[in-house]
């Protein structure tokens, strides 16, 4: 059978010297007279660096599109430079005028570049299959197959940007100079369902195992506000020794001979744990030179071995040092600390100049953990940050920084912070070279200023972990962390805390019309079964501290708190008192006797529960109630303070339910109330009152 040739577009839609970006905001170096923008007639590459603006976690390469390989090909170069043209000005008044309707919002420059490479593997498989040359000839068959072949090759997150391609590509066939075939291959069925990459809401990040958590944040912690002070004073003392260091070693025998003569003075050496202990440590002859006042690059000239003086030099520092006048790295008093072996000393055996250079980055990192950790921002967020970006949002400590993730304006947005974190990130900016971002590569020249946040995490444990003998830092288990995860991490843990979910929206930014929240706050929210253990052991410890508390309370006299259940309480409080003194027990065996008692309390707002799943009888909580499967415990949203035999008020209660008894006493005067909302107010007020009354000792 002939197959026909399909028909196509002559000639393009939108014209040669027409720019790719079009109804977007340009940064204000390509809006200045003369500016290179990119085209659609550019056919080689199309550079968007310093056109839009970029993420600042991401390497240049990201906003640069590249028609090379087989996109150099004229007619491939031409549909790929359509491709983009379409993803990036959905709204063209070309598509308009053609009655093309493709969305509102203009595609991320990532995201283009990323289905041109979608197109770029789609003409390579084509070839290696043996299809026509021109695409208007291939079926929806040949698509399906394509997908069929990557099934195997990638993940299904990926697989689904490859089926959502080609389904755009369908819906663009219109607009497209090429005769690509209009049929959707898939009609009706979701890229994500295509490729079976259904999602059961379940969040795929993972959160940090508390066994990795809590030694990663207390070391970020110990390194911004312990050690910081001393890699900065490092720091500083550095830029000043090379400040003043000068061209030349002539005249430097007479300040050697100053320096070797007063007994204060020791000679730098490197650290090295290997290095073998019957020998004296190796000099730092850099670090030397500039103690000297004598720039690096003259070493050669003040201690080379290349002339007499040079070398009778040499000699009297290496005389000095095997007398023992040696110290490792700058002349310093380091921060003491307490080590895991119970000897305390220095955090550092001493810094020379490379391992300053380590240790910078190293505190850098610590900021980018402890501000991850506890800010809940994105990597891009986070790198987005930019000096003076700590100021007051609503009365409190905030971030300001870039929202980038599903934002094409790039709004200016605030993430709420403790001291911690504005202390972190003043620490950044000291040592941050960059003029505007607190976030950067240390290395003077880089070429790139993005940073791998998942880099930056993996160095700071590596080098947590490698200086554990002397820093007294617990070491940091193996495991996969990322940034992503530290904000997967905190909002678990901030969802433990009532009515946390609209602050969680709020600050993940799940701005939602349902209550500041989406599904995506609850996913990162949902308890992670390698927190679970850890969790019931805290709250277990905490309720045990709180009920210490009532029992010392307790046996000084003092009240501890009214009703049923504080008399139960206070019943066992006398037997554990009584068992105390007929064994002659001190206040370890009180303890102990206390943690047998098997004493059940839930410290509550409205009541304190002492409500005992061995012996349910009697909770009004669970009267004619319907439990849920698999629930154990008390209902609390059935709980009746004023009339249950496991309720406890105590004085902190108290005001609680004064407050509430005047407010619906106020609410009563209020005129024309319709009979059922007067009912309903009576009736909290008399268990108000019913409660007040047990407080009081009153009848009602």
């Amino acid at each position: 059978m002939i197959i026909a040739k399909p028909g196509g577009r002559t000639r393009s839609l939108f014209r040669l010297d027409e720019p790719v970006v079009q109804g977007r905001p340009l940064l204000p170096q390509a809006r200045q007279e003369g500016a290179r923008v990119p085209l659609f007639g550019d056919t080689g590459v199309m550079d968007f660096n310093g056109v839009v603006a970029k993420p600042a976690n991401r390497n240049p390469s990201w906003w640069r599109i590249r028609f090379a390989g087989v996109l150099a090909e004229p007619h491939w170069n031409l549909l790929a430079r359509e491709i983009v043209m379409i993803l990036a000005n959905p709204q063209h008044e070309q598509l308009q005028a053609h009655g093309l309707h493709f969305g509102f919002d203009p595609g991320d420059i990532g995201t283009i570049n990323m289905n041109i490479g979608c197109l770029r593997g789609l003409i390579t498989w084509a070839r290696d299959e043996g299809l026509p040359h021109d695409p208007g000839y291939w079926s929806t068959a040949d698509l399906k197959q394509r997908i069929s072949a990557l099934r195997t090759q990638v993940e299904p997150a990926t697989l689904t940007r490859h089926v959502a391609f080609l389904k755009k590509l369908a819906s663009f066939a219109p607009a497209l100079s090429c005769a690509w075939s209009a049929e959707d291959p898939w009609p009706g069925t979701l890229a994500g369902r295509v490729a079976k990459d259904v999602r059961d809401g379940e969040l795929s990040t993972k959160a940090i195992p508390p066994e990795i958590w809590f030694p990663l944040i207390r070391a970020a912690w110990t390194y911004i506000h312990t050690f910081a002070p001393d890699i900065l004073a490092a720091l500083r003392l550095t830029e000043q020794l090379r400040r003043a260091a000068v061209a030349s070693a002539a005249g430097k025998d007479v300040d050697l001979d100053r320096f070797l003569a007063d007994p204060a003075n020791k000679v730098p050496c490197h650290h090295d744990a290997e290095w073998p202990a019957d020998l004296p440590p190796e000099v730092n002859w850099s670090m030397l030179c500039l103690l000297l006042g004598v720039q690096e690059r003259f070493l050669g000239s003040l201690f080379g071995r290349s002339s007499a003086a040079s070398r009778a030099r040499r000699a009297k520092v290496l005389r000095a040092v095997h007398q023992g006048r040696c110290s490792y790295g700058l002349p310093l008093e380091l921060t003491q600390v307490r080590r895991p072996d119970g000897s305390t000393g220095p955090w550092h055996p001493g810094f020379d100049l490379y391992e300053l250079s380590n240790l910078a980055t190293t505190l850098r990192n610590a900021a980018f953990v402890l501000v991850a950790a506890l800010s809940m921002m994105r990597d891009s967020e986070l790198q987005e940050i930019a000096r003076g970006s700590v100021v007051e949002h609503y009365n409190a400590p905030a971030i300001a920084s870039t929202l980038v993730k599903g934002r094409e304006g790039r709004p200016r947005k605030h993430w709420w912070i403790s001291e911690p974190v504005a202390e972190a990130i003043t620490v950044a900016e000291t040592i941050s070279p960059h003029p505007k971002r607190v976030f950067v590569t240390l290395a003077p020249g880089a070429v790139n200023e993005e940073l791998d946040g998942g880099n930056m995490v993996d160095s700071f444990i590596a080098s947590v972990n490698h200086g554990t003998t002397w820093s007294g830092l617990e070491p940091i288990p193996k495991g996969k962390v990322r940034p992503h995860m530290f904000r997967r991490t905190m909002a678990m843990l901030t969802d433990q805390f009532a009515g946390s979910e609209i602050a969680l929206g709020m600050q993940l930014k799940h701005i939602a019309t349902r209550a500041l929240a989406n599904r995506a706050t609850r996913a990162y929210a949902a308890p992670d079964p390698a927190w679970t253990e850890h969790l019931e052991q805290a709250v277990h410890a905490a309720r045990f501290r709180r009920l210490k508390d009532l029992y010392e309370v307790h046996g000084r006299g003092e009240n501890i708190g009214f009703g049923p259940g504080a008399e139960r309480l206070k019943d066992a409080f006398d037997q554990i008192a009584a068992t105390v003194r007929a064994r002659h027990g001190d206040t370890r065996v009180e303890t102990d006797l206390l943690g047998k008692a098997r004493i059940t309390i839930r410290f509550g707002i409205l009541n304190n529960c002492l409500f005992d799943e061995r012996h349910p009888a009697g909770a009004v909580c669970l009267e004619n109630a319907v439990v849920p499967d698999g629930h154990t415990g008390p209902l609390e949203d059935r709980c009746r303070p004023d009339r249950c035999p496991n309720s406890m008020i105590t004085s902190e209660h108290a005001q609680l339910y004064e407050a509430h008894h005047r407010t619906q006493l106020n609410l009563l005067q209020t005129p024309g109330l319709p009979a059922c909302r007067k009912a309903l107010i009576t009736r909290e007020a008399e268990r108000a009152e019913a409660v007040l009354h047990k407080i009081r000792g009153t009848s009602p």
